[in-house]
C-alpha cells in the first residue's frame, strides 16, 4: 500500500535553503539540481517503504514517533500516519546541526 507524502512549510524551506546553499557554494545550479533529484527520490521511496528511516537516538523524538531518513549529510524527519495513509515530512536538516532543538 502506497502512502501520500506531505511536507510542512518548514521542510520546504529547509530544502530550498539546502539547494540555494549548494548552488552558491559550488557556483553551479546543475550540482544543486542533481542533489535535489537525489533528495526528492529518496523521500519519494517512503511512499512504498515508510519504515526505511531509522528511529532517532533522542528519547524525546522517539516518544513523538519521529523517524529519520539519512540522505548523505542531511536528515529527513518524518512521521508515519497509518490510519490516513500519509507520511508527513517535518524537517530536512544538516546532520551536523544540533537538530534536537530544531524539530
Amino acid at each position: 500500500m502506497s502512502y501520500s507524502i506531505l511536507r510542512t512549510d518548514n521542510a520546504d524551506e529547509d530544502i530550498n535553503g539546502i539547494i540555494n546553499y549548494i548552488a552558491e557554494d559550488n557556483q553551479s545550479i546543475d550540482i544543486a539540481l542533481k542533489y535535489l533529484d537525489r533528495l526528492e527520490s529518496a523521500i519519494m521511496q517512503l511512499a512504498d517503504f515508510p519504515d526505511i528511516g531509522c528511529i532517532p537516538r533522542y528519547r524525546t523524538l522517539r516518544l513523538q514517533k519521529y523517524r529519520v531518513l539519512i540522505i548523505e549529510k542531511h536528515l529527513v524527519f518524518y512521521k508515519i500516519f497509518q490510519e490516513s495513509n500519509e507520511i508527513i515530512i517535518y524537517r530536512v536538516i544538516d546532520g551536523r546541526q544540533d537538530y534536537k532543538n530544531l524539530i
